[in-house]
């Protein structure tokens, strides 16, 4: 029964590691990822356990179960820590690495009896392997480096519900669900003194508490989110290189675009084709100037062009430099629709231009009309109106270039458009006066 109660654990620790690792993401906290080797490394010690015969056979499951077990809270503890954005230079964490491995570590190189038990043997509880026990001076120093990380993760959890804002609640409750739950099933194998240690199911229902911890913690890594939401809703292409213009990879988008891309090695450096010589100029505008860092790439696909907008930027790792991105982002629809605009105003320029042209020599021709009905009425006016014009034309010019006044040439070209209108008023003047071959009476002198 014991054999199947631990089996039936470690499977089941085996299954959601193995579910893990489908959804395993590269920015995955590493510490989580520890979490899920060291329980079924735990669990696996548990089930050898079951099948042991003689007391050494025992305590060297019992190795494996520590190493499992007490590594484990190790990592749940600085998991805490990253989720919860806790700044802790890499020294401290080497510190804990190294004080654990001397903690735990002791099991392996130094032996149980008299470090971790003073005394032990195995006796049978039918078919169930016990240890009986008498706890020596490092089983203390292991306990109270369990209790000091437990108190730990409280407090960070406590502080960062308090502090942090940006911190999702419902991570830190499932994160006080693993902590409580290695207390409560610790407890209770202590108070009933049952001769099976429960201890291996508190591991196995923190892997489903991480399970729904790490699927919840990729909703709220918004950059990642975003990012992937942004390449698989747009035709995102990108390519990396190094500050020597070494290759370091590529999606396929990118690959489509630049053929050239797909025939680079990673670690080649950029070649002589026009592709390569093109991204090369990229990295090179972006290297003088990190404002000129937007391109233009138009790809002709049989008769159709497609435009993608080319952006260069620093590749980073954290917080430091690596290289360059180059990012393509189809921009064809944004291009033809700003072409179609285009070919619409000028359209529209060309028709208003010919509207207006039309609506002006109408105007001209009204002038001309009416100068020359007035001219009809009055033979003595001859080519007046001709004159006229040519007259005014040759004063303006000549005021400009003086320089006189300040003329504009839209009021110069009205005032010699208008210079036939100015014997208009002889319409309304009687023919008998207007065509009087003498001179005028001072009645009609004053008339005309």
């Amino acid at each position: 029964m014991i054999h199947f109660f631990y089996g039936t654990l470690f499977l089941l620790s085996i299954l959601f590691s193995a579910i893990y690792i489908t959804i395993w993401h590269r920015h995955f906290d590493t510490n989580i990822t520890m979490v899920f080797i060291m329980v079924p490394i735990a669990c696996l010690g548990y089930f050898l356990y079951s099948f042991a015969t003689n007391l050494e056979e025992a305590l060297v499951c019992q190795k494996v179960i520590y190493i499992g077990g007490c590594y484990l809270s190790l990592f749940v503890f600085l998991s805490i820590l990253d989720i919860c954005k806790v700044e802790v230079s890499k020294w401290v964490r080497l510190i804990l690495y190294i004080a654990c491995t001397i903690i735990y570590g002791a099991v392996l190189t130094i032996g149980w009896v008299p470090v971790y038990y003073k005394e032990v043997s195995l006796l049978f509880d039918g078919d169930i392997p016990l240890l009986k026990k008498a706890y020596g001076p490092m089983h203390m120093v292991y306990y109270i480096s369990l209790i000091g990380f437990f108190v730990a993760g409280l407090v960070v959890i406590y502080h960062s519900w308090k502090k942090k804002r940006q911190i999702p609640r419902s991570i830190l409750l499932l994160f006080v669900l693993p902590e409580s739950l290695s207390v409560l099933t610790f407890m209770a194998g202590r108070i009933f003194k049952s001769p099976v240690d429960v201890y291996p199911v508190a591991y196995v229902l923190a892997l489903v508490v991480y399970l729904i911890i790490v699927n919840r913690l990729s909703l709220y890594n918004v950059n990642e989110t975003v990012v992937d939401s942004m390449v698989r809703g747009r035709e995102i292409g990108y390519a990396s290189f190094d500050f020597k213009y070494k290759f370091l990879g590529s999606n396929d988008m990118a690959r489509e675009l630049v053929p050239q891309l797909g025939e680079l090695a990673v670690d080649d450096c950029l070649g002589d084709t026009p592709a390569e010589k093109k991204i090369a100029h990229y990295l090179d505008s972006f290297q003088k100037d990190n404002t000129k860092n937007s391109f233009v790439l138009t790809v002709n696909e049989g008769k159709e062009e497609r435009f993608f907008d080319v952006n260069v930027n620093y590749l980073y790792n954290g917080s430091r430099k690596y290289g360059y991105i180059i990012t393509y982002t189809d921009d064809t629809a944004n291009k033809k629709y700003i072409q179609l605009l285009d070919t619409y105003n000028e359209k529209l320029q060309f028709e208003v231009e010919q509207k207006t042209e039309h609506i002006v020599k109408m105007h001209d021709n009204l002038i001309l009309s009416l100068a020359m009905m007035v001219e009809s009425r009055d033979n003595s006016t001859g080519g007046h109106i001709t004159r006229t014009s040519e007259g005014v034309r040759i004063l303006v010019d000549a005021i400009k270039k003086v320089g006189a006044f300040d003329l504009s040439d839209e009021f110069c070209k009205d005032v010699i458009k208008a210079a036939p209108m100015h014997d208009l008023g002889k319409i309304a003047v009687d023919d008998a006066i207007l065509r009087k071959p003498g001179k005028f009476t001072d009645e009609e002198y004053a008339k005309m």
